[in-house]
């Protein structure tokens, strides 16, 4: 039988890698997006694509439901991946920049796990599929907003992996480095929402680094790697019969997870001070 996957997220980037990939696999996969008219275009590619915005609680449900009247009630997998960037100093942060981030990469990702969850316990069987980042385990300067996202997505899906052990549902991490996507030219409408980076303390150093990197691509980051590493991943989390409960992707979150489990934190940060 076809297996069904929802991936949240496939207007761009990892989420439509992810979907075209797995579909290629044999999947047949829900590929879900925030906008109505992304979702008409992945319809055009001939994919299902209920709306889902994890801002909105009753997109959630209602595009949970359009998935499962088409299974008749099962799914197999679910890959959590919508979310945005906001850039900025932890000063420059609005509380309510906070927890509008939130919503979007925590909140709505549990509100949809919840929901999920009953049908594959009734099913005896299912993977939920986290994708966090190496901004889960280490926190780069300029990123706190989504660096406390990410850090929540990881606390909370190791807490769901221990205890969904022995139900058949399996859940695991993806944990990115620099890939090919469109994430820092979304985050530009909350940088310029949220902070006043001209009246910060700190406006040279945004005038240094920040601007010019956020505004001015100079092409792919060191590294970096196209989208479908992470299907690659994302396939065998979906597959193995035993998967892994975290999946590194590119090299910088390979050498940042050594270091993490050999140097103290005083030597991690002064690594990291040299990217600020």
């Amino acid at each position: 039988m076809t297996k069904s996957l929802l991936i949240t997220g496939c207007s761009s980037g990892i989420g439509l890698d992810a979907a075209r990939g797995m579909r290629d696999q044999g999947w047949r996969v829900f590929a879900a997006c925030r906008q109505q008219r992304d979702c008409d275009r992945m319809r055009a590619e001939g994919f299902d694509s209920p709306r889902i915005d994890y801002t909105d609680a009753d997109s959630i449900q209602s595009g949970l439901a359009e998935v499962l009247d088409a299974t008749g009630g099962t799914l197999d997998a679910l890959f959590n991946n919508g979310a945005h960037g906001l850039p900025g100093a932890v000063e420059d942060l609005p509380t309510d920049a906070l927890r509008t981030i939130f919503e979007a990469n925590f909140f709505g990702w549990h509100d949809l796990t919840r929901q999920v969850i009953p049908v594959m316990r009734a099913q005896g069987h299912g993977r939920i599929v986290q994708n966090s980042s190496i901004l889960g385990f280490v926190a780069f300067p300029w990123r706190g907003a989504y660096v406390a996202t990410k850090f929540a997505i990881e606390g909370l899906t190791d807490t769901l992996r221990v205890e969904l052990a022995g139900t058949g549902i399996h859940v695991a991490l993806i944990e990115p480095g620099p890939v090919t996507s469109k994430i820092r030219e979304k985050s530009i409408p909350h940088f310029e929402r949220f902070v006043d980076w001209e009246n910060s303390a700190l406006r040279d150093l945004y005038e240094k680094h920040l601007i010019k990197r956020l505004y001015h691509s100079n092409g792919p980051d060191t590294f970096e790697l196209p989208a479908r590493a992470v299907t690659n991943k994302l396939l065998h989390a979906c597959t193995s019969k035993r998967p892994r409960a975290r999946y590194y992707v590119t090299t910088p979150t390979h050498i940042a997870g050594r270091l993490k489990r050999v140097l103290g934190t005083r030597a991690i940060d002064r690594i990291l001070l040299r990217l600020r």
